[in-house]
């Protein structure tokens, strides 16, 4: 089923699950308790991460297909600009095809270690639109997901510009947009403002990531789409004796976040789970507890 089927037919928010390839072998195992603990919890669909440069392209493939024979969830797969060109790409989206997998998020991805030049690292797709342009005019029957970002892409210090760039992805056929993780709902509904006056009509879809460690948060931060962090949420994880505390701190904030986002009606939430099923479900919990109340 598509994405923005699911999307369109929901009388209410449609929750989805990420999940990263494991880089060892005895790992997969785990990868699918963790996705067996989240099924209950009736995901509309999942989504399958790609590597830096496509580094674990051959792995995403795989995950995506063993989910999609063995869990009957409806799965997404990353694909991403970087050092793939149109051959590669048309092999990989005829060989989903085959297998019945019809949902792509199209990025334009990070470049691998040691790569300095994005020019040289996506000659056939220059921009994540160029990607979308492909795989719409090519393979119709798949759909399309974007990604937006509540905080200001980082390479795009000019909002309207951004806005503009994104809108170009919808006016080639995006389904909807999917937002880098964010711990301000603020920055989200402003975003939201933003994409209506550009005249943005799909649905977007918010990112959630629980903080669980202290190392994590620094990470977060750190990263190329690095997240902004609310002096309040800092103060509360820098005060936390322990990362038990650290995770209950994450688990509460992220709990927060996703009731006020449901209270708005949104159209779907997508919680990045790290690959660890225990912070998205004590969320669940919190907000069937909360609905109880």
């Amino acid at each position: 089923m598509l994405v923005k089927e699911i999307l369109n037919s929901a009388t209410g928010p449609v929750f989805s699950f990420e999940f990263f390839p494991p880089k060892k072998t005895e790992d997969w195992g785990k990868l699918f308790h963790t996705i067996s603990e989240l099924i209950p919890f009736n995901p509309s669909y999942v989504s399958v991460t790609y590597g830096a440069g496509g580094s674990t392209r051959s792995r995403t493939h795989d995950l995506v297909t063993k989910i999609q024979r063995e869990t009957g969830l409806t799965v997404v797969s990353h694909l991403t600009c970087i050092c793939s060109g149109k051959k590669d790409v048309a092999e990989i989206l005829e060989d989903y095809r085959t297998q019945g997998i019809t949902n792509v998020l199209a990025l334009r991805g990070d470049l691998p270690p040691g790569s300095t030049s994005y020019e040289e690292a996506t000659k056939d797709f220059p921009h994540a639109v160029d990607l979308v342009k492909f795989i719409v005019e090519n393979f119709p029957e798949i759909g399309v997901g974007v990604a937006g970002f509540p905080e200001g892409h980082p390479q795009t210090p000019n909002r309207l510009k951004e806005i503009e760039y994104l809108k170009a992805k919808v006016d080639q056929g995006a389904d909807y947009i999917v937002t880098q993780m964010f711990f301000d709902n603020r920055d989200f509904f402003d975003f939201v403002g933003r994409c209506s006056l550009a005249g943005i009509n799909v649905p977007i879809i918010p990112g959630i990531m629980p903080v669980t460690t202290k190392k994590g948060l620094i990470k977060m931060s750190e990263l190329a789409l690095g997240a902004r962090i609310p002096a309040a949420l800092l103060k509360k994880v820098l005060e936390a004796p322990n990362d038990e505390e650290v995770a209950k701190t994450g688990i509460e904030w992220a709990t927060e976040q996703t009731r006020e986002l449901i209270e708005n009606h949104i159209r779907g939430i997508h919680f990045y789970t790290l690959n660890n099923a225990e912070a998205t479900r004590k969320i669940f919990t919190n907000i069937a507890d909360r609905a109880r109340a």
